[in-house]
């Protein structure tokens, strides 16, 4: 199988990854419930991996809290930030996981900008969403569908000058993009473990500039005689036991992808997304493609996006059709209708593989 689908998920894992989370199941118990050597060892695990990401996203171990997901460290943040009746600014490409916690809390929604690759439209439609009067903003550094690179910089720089509180969600960015916290300035940055960071599903990262309120309440090894939380981050976000073995494997793709270095893995994937969009377009598909893109394509070929999927996968070759999670970005592009295939790179993928698709996508042309 050719896989084309990292922004679903990283397949295959680099093999220190799968090394770690069995090893993790052999020596390690449960951490901040023992002084055993077992939970000892897993204490010093789930530190590492803290150690780890603030190695790679410039931030204080003790700002890394531990989430099952991106999902999750967003449902906290929003939870943190925004109250029923706010006003909550969002790019025009953003996720269900962003949108639906805000529809949840009945907030009212300014999506600002909606011209794909277009770094223009999106900071001046932004800017005036938050002179309008913002009590928070939440927005994605690229969208999972177009792969189109928001200007997260600047949409933070206008955050901090308005006194705007922030939150970016970097599922699709994390281990091939700049994501600093420092620089940024954001009060919450959330991410999967196992998409671009190459960790186990059932992982994910939020890094925390402030205190949060909790999304689960329940025991964390510490404190116990007190019925609240602890004040203190990360434990103030972790109740409950935690996935070592998946933290452990967390730990080696972090590693890894600091040892390979973002920019060096960003310029892999963009060579095999150059040579997609270019045959893609030689074929006759509508290309959604642009500058400030992603190692992501999205295109609609000449029949039913799911029917395309699906004789491309009869070829061996794994995309995803649909609407991607992500209904505002499908308006945004005018797909919302039809749906799109999703061509996404990931780090282990070569301009041959993309040869390959191109060839096997002969068969979905409309010429």
């Amino acid at each position: 199988m050719i896989y084309l689908d990292a922004g679903a998920t990283s397949f295959h894992k680099p093999p220190e990854v799968a090394r770690a989370v069995t090893r993790a199941m052999a020596v390690c118990a449960n951490p901040g419930r023992g002084g055993y050597g077992a939970a000892m060892a897993a204490s010093r695990q789930i530190y590492a991996c803290r150690e780890a990401a603030a190695a790679l996203f410039d931030c204080l171990p003790e700002q890394v809290a531990l989430t099952t997901s991106c999902t999750h460290g967003l449902n906290i943040a929003i939870g943190t930030l925004v109250k029923p009746g706010d006003r909550v600014v969002v790019s025009g490409f953003e996720h269900n996981a962003v949108t639906r916690p805000l529809h949840a809390l009945q907030v009212r929604i300014a999506a600002a900008g909606r011209r794909l690759f277009d770094w223009e439209d999106t900071l001046e439609c932004f800017r005036r969403e938050l002179d309008a009067g913002a009590d928070a903003a939440v927005f994605t550094h690229v969208s999972n569908v177009f792969g189109y690179i928001l200007p997260v910089e600047a949409m933070a720089r206008m955050c901090r000058e308005r006194g705007v509180p922030f939150v970016i969600d970097a599922a699709q960015s994390a281990g091939s993009l700049p994501v600093e916290m420092n620089r940024l300035g954001a009060d919450f940055i959330a991410m999967p473990g196992h998409k671009g960071l190459l960790g186990p599903q059932g992982t994910g990262l939020l890094l925390c500039a402030k205190s949060a309120r909790p999304l689960l309440y329940g025991g964390t090894g510490s404190a116990s005689i007190v019925q609240e939380m602890p004040e203190d981050l990360p434990e103030r976000l972790e109740a409950g036991t935690l996935n070592v073995p998946g933290y452990a494997g967390l730990t080696e793709g972090l590693r890894y992808v600091k040892r390979q270095g973002p920019e060096n893995i960003f310029r892999r994937e963009h060579r095999c997304l150059q040579r997609c969009v270019g045959g893609l377009k030689n074929l006759g598909m509508e290309v959604f493609a642009g500058e400030h893109q992603a190692p992501t394509v999205s295109f609609r070929p000449g029949m039913d996006c799911e029917e395309g999927a699906a004789l491309l996968a009869r070829s061996g070759i794994a995309v995803r059709a649909g609407l991607h999670c992500a209904p505002y970005a499908h308006e945004s592009a005018g797909t919302l209708d039809t749906g799109t295939i999703r061509v996404s790179f990931g780090y282990g993928a070569t301009v041959a593989q993309a040869e390959t698709f191109l060839r096997a996508a002969t068969k979905l042309s409309p010429r």
